[in-house]
């Protein structure tokens, strides 16, 4: 099963390593991007993991990361998703209606 990241989670995935650099430091960005990366693509294997959120959309699921972020995903024919990735307490309706 392939992974696919969607506009809005290649987004996310910039906002968050401009954040954690800004923080931190860029390799500590480059880190933690690297290990959300491959959570994600480890979803290919078990495409299962994550809790249904229906209301999100159809098929959506919810996987949390390290405690600090939430992968959202959807599992087509053969492929992941990856829907969105929301760090920190991101209110994940107001992300899903476009809010910042």
């Amino acid at each position: 099963m392939s992974v696919r990241f969607l506009a809005f989670a290649r987004e996310d995935l910039i906002a968050l390593y401009d954040y954690v650099a800004e923080v931190a430091s860029p390799a500590t960005a480059i880190a933690y991007i690297e290990r959300i990366e491959q959570a994600c693509l480890g979803l290919a294997d078990f495409p299962d993991r994550g809790a249904p959120r229906g209301q999100f959309g159809q098929g959506i699921r919810i996987l949390g990361f390290e405690r600090r972020a939430t992968i959202v995903f959807r599992v087509t024919d053969g492929e992941v998703q990856i829907v969105r990735v929301l760090y920190g307490g991101r209110d994940a309706d107001a992300a899903f209606r476009g809010e910042p």
